[in-house]
């Protein structure tokens, strides 16, 4: 009996600890010290949420910068879906996407680069909300044209809006799609102001 009322006690102590302590104390210090983080991230717009930082966006009007593919099921960029198609290199159907990835690319963009691959592959999450700066340069004539801007003014706006390696050495260089899009409808309107 002595064993079973200590067991009990430790029970109760680490469930408040580990439960309810632990959990509060390190919500605090995000909310404190990671606040926009700790929200989600969100991205608003004349006073409503449009989005999130960290999950992707599907974009299809030419004038904007198209995402890189979802693998979520059901809709592209579910969050409470989150995987990646695991469909080996080999596999028929990763082979199919593909190709219909890039038809879709080659027919919406006039000049015919080579496609970066992160346009046409999925990312592990399947929520990536960045794309290579390769990615974002290669669809700079589609959103020209269709914005009627320069194509040196668009890639200002990449520049200004990408983010680099941390010490030069974590991660790749990347554009945010919803930030870069963001830009860009700024920029169109700058330019309707100044007419």
């Amino acid at each position: 009996m002595k064993y079973l009322r200590q067991a009990l006690i430790s029970l109760v102590i680490l469930t408040l600890l580990t439960g309810v302590i632990y959990p509060l104390f390190i919500y605090g210090i995000g909310k404190v010290f990671f606040s926009n983080q700790a929200n989600g991230s969100l991205i608003e717009k004349d006073g409503q949420i449009i989005g999130s930082s960290l999950i992707g966006q599907q974009f299809s009007q030419a004038k904007y910068f198209w995402s890189r593919p979802s693998a979520t099921s059901g809709n592209s960029y579910n969050g409470l879906a989150s995987g990646g198609s695991n469909l080996g290199p080999l596999n028929p159907q990763l082979v199919s996407n593909v190709q219909a990835r890039t038809t879709a690319l080659e027919s919406n963009n006039p000049d015919h680069k080579p496609i970066p691959v992160d346009l046409v592959t999925a990312s592990g999450s399947g929520l990536d909300p960045e794309i290579s700066l390769a990615g974002a340069e290669f669809q700079i004539p589609r959103i020209a044209q269709a914005r009627n801007v320069k194509p040196e003014q668009i890639q200002q706006l990449i520049n200004q809006t990408a983010e680099y390696p941390l010490f030069g050495l974590i991660g790749e260089a990347r554009v945010n799609v919803l930030k870069l899009n963001l830009a860009l409808d700024q920029l169109s309107l700058n330019l309707t102001e100044q007419k």
